[in-house]
């Protein structure tokens, strides 16, 4: 007879985020590193971001029964279960964004995508230049444009009608595989053009030299009107064999390959890290052993191994700004274009990938449908009798959750720890020190040392 398990798979389980090995790294080093990061992170990073530690506390407090929750019950058996309340922070609470994600992808096959052919397109610039972007996040903006002028100017280029224009959805990526700061660009572009007549125009084959080119131009012409390199460094930069500059550019995806469409919408705005690569080693004070943090590539073929406090350093580099756009439309996809369209009753000439059965509000409210599409199960089935169970109330007055939590025995569980994680035995690690740039402590690096 099978042993059975403890966890039902196909009943919802409110997620425990104390009990990751990635949320005790967070809360053993986050108020280290505010402390020593104009000591030992400015001059690689940057200035401290006093926003990075909003992101952080917000993060702890995601999914804690103290902060308040939802009462979900059941109509026909009154089971019910108590919901925490979620953080919403990008690119730092794993759950939270994973939820971004699944509705991004929904979003822009549902609002935006219309029903004709697209591709991938990814544009990447040099090390020289990354350092820049790094200091100054506005520069993200500027290089979105700079790939949206390429875009626009070739596939214009490809069709009669002047008034024709393409359509995309550009997102920024600031991270590389092991955290290190990379920033490029991953964009689902149309295939062609959008006429004024309300057809489409599919475009020829694409001429790669001719983009990156085009893309190494407007890059370092905008770098040079923001003043973060001149004259000699565009000079130096041209005499280069391989310019660094790259324009990568997929295959055609069919408006009818609606699974590919949405695994791309969600693949280009994935988190920056994942916890299941993830190894937390803590450390140990009788041995003198500095806490590490053990992380698999992408492709699993290889690990390394970093100081804790340097991977959350590299970690927090890439929290986008309070407000911050990481996602821009352009052309035909564009907010202004998409509006004018919907206020002259014109928007499904070409009808969108997918039908939008649901408004805006009602899409971003629809929590347990993001959950289901996340972990394929559905949290609104009672684990009990199979009924239907909804969200009966918001707590969020403090004195009524003392209540409700010391009634149920649930008080004060934010003093207990989370178990132990145990770190598997992984051979053949590489140690990384933190030493991409210079400890020269400026701000700014001088142009002569980029060289």
């Amino acid at each position: 007879m099978a042993q059975s398990s403890p966890y039902d798979f196909d009943i919802y389980q409110p997620r425990n985020p104390k009990a990751s090995a990635y949320y005790k790294c967070v809360e053993n080093h986050f108020e280290e590193l505010e402390q020593v990061w104009d000591a030992m992170y400015k001059s690689r990073y940057g200035y401290w971001r006093t926003y990075v530690m909003t992101v952080i506390y917000k993060y702890l407090d995601c999914g804690d029964l103290h902060f308040g929750f939802a009462r979900v019950r059941c109509e026909d058996c009154g089971h019910e279960y108590l919901l925490a309340f979620s953080c919403k922070r990008r690119h730092f609470c794993p759950s939270c964004h994973q939820k971004r994600v699944v509705e991004y992808g929904e979003w822009l096959l549902t609002n935006v995508l219309k029903d004709v052919p697209y591709k991938q397109w990814v544009f990447s610039i040099p090390k020289r230049l990354r350092i820049y972007f790094l200091y100054d996040r506005k520069l993200l903006a500027k290089l979105s444009r700079c790939a949206w002028n390429v875009i626009t100017t070739y596939l214009k280029s490809t069709v009669p009608d002047d008034d024709a224009v393409p359509g995309a959805s550009i997102a920024v990526q600031t991270y590389g595989d092991f955290l290190n700061h990379n920033p490029h660009l991953h964009a689902i572009v149309s295939d062609g053009c959008f006429l004024k007549n309300g057809s489409f125009q599919t475009t020829p084959v694409f001429i790669l030299k001719d983009l990156k080119e085009a893309f190494q131009y407007e890059v370092l012409k905008m770098l040079k009107k923001e003043g973060k390199i001149n004259d000699v460094i565009i000079e130096n930069m041209l005499s280069w064999h391989h310019s660094g500059f790259n324009v990568y550019i997929g295959d055609r995806i069919e408006p009818d390959d609606k699974t590919g469409l949405g695994n791309l919408a969600r693949y280009i705005i994935r988190a920056c890290f994942s916890q299941e690569r993830l190894v937390y080693i803590p450390a140990k004070k009788s041995d003198s052993v500095v806490a590490k943090v053990i992380y698999t590539s992408k492709d699993r073929k290889s690990r390394k191994v970093f100081n804790a406090l340097d991977w959350l350093a590299r970690l927090v580099t890439h929290i986008p700004n309070r407000y911050e756009h990481t996602v821009r439309y352009y052309g035909f996809f564009s907010n202004k274009s998409r509006g004018m369209r919907k206020k002259a009753d014109a928007d499904d000439v070409i009808p969108t990938i997918m039908p939008n059965d649901m408004s805006s509000s009602e899409a971003k409210q629809n929590w347990a449908r993001l959950i289901q599409k996340i972990y394929e199960v559905d949290p609104l089935v009672c684990p009990k009798c199979q009924g239907q169970m909804k969200i009966i109330s918001i707590i969020d007055d403090f004195e009524i959750i003392e209540m409700i939590l010391k009634h149920l025995n649930l008080w004060d569980i934010r003093n207990h720890d989370p178990p132990e994680v145990e770190p598997a035995h992984i051979p053949e690690l590489t140690y990384v020190e933190e030493s991409d740039y210079d400890n020269s402590g400026s701000q700014i690096p001088v142009f002569d040392e980029w060289y």
